[in-house]
């Protein structure tokens, strides 16, 4: 099980997943700061959701509480998910690591997918998060909390992950135009997740 497997074992087991994921919404707390503290210069926050699965629970959430979404997912199985369970949500079937919009948005997620990608395309995301940044756009994303690969399990199939050290994801963010709000390393109060919180100042 390498970074590559992660596609297409989701592809696989997808479905299956889907119908197993946690709906308890232990994300609240977070996806509540992420969404106060970005912009609404449009009036509504514009939300990027990377890896965005079958968007529940976490997207219907954010679009429950007036976000206006796009998400994006590198497999079939998981966009024509989304697109069923969130029939108001732009959806787009794209590899993150290749994204480009060519627009901005008020928030971007990346939960339980970042965390998927090898060492080298996790430091190459600072650079795309930035792309698709408006002012003040807010950023989270989950990782590891120290660095090193793991084997997990989705489905009961095998998948892969991978983190940077801390002090790198530090670094990478603010050489990004990013500042960390909040870090948080196996927040027991949102199953062990470790989550960055980070703000878009591009200085």
């Amino acid at each position: 099980m390498q970074a590559q497997d992660v596609i297409p074992t989701y592809e696989r087991v997808g479905q299956t997943w889907a119908k197993q994921r946690n709906r308890s919404l232990m994300e609240k707390q977070w996806l509540d700061r992420f969404l106060t503290a970005a912009p609404r210069a449009s009036g509504t926050v514009r939300a990027l959701d990377l890896g965005c699965g079958s968007g529940q629970p976490i997207a219907t959430y954010m679009a429950e509480r007036g976000a206006s979404l796009t998400g994006v997912d590198a497999t079939d199985t998981m966009t024509q998910l989304y697109a069923q369970n969130l029939p108001q949500a732009e959806v787009i079937k794209a590899d993150m690591r290749t994204l480009n919009l060519d627009r901005t948005f008020d928030a971007i997620l990346a939960w339980d997918s970042f965390f998927h990608l090898s060492a080298d395309d996790q430091r190459g995301m600072f650079a795309r998060f930035a792309a698709h940044c408006a002012p003040r756009a807010t950023l989270m994303f989950t990782s590891g909390h120290i660095a090193g690969e793991a084997i997990g399990t989705v489905a009961d199939a095998p998948i892969y992950h991978a983190s940077l050290a801390p002090d790198e994801y530090r670094s990478l963010l603010a050489d990004h135009g990013f500042k960390v709000l909040r870090y948080t390393p196996e927040d027991p109060t949102c199953g062990h997740h470790t989550v960055w919180l980070a703000q878009f100042t591009d200085s």
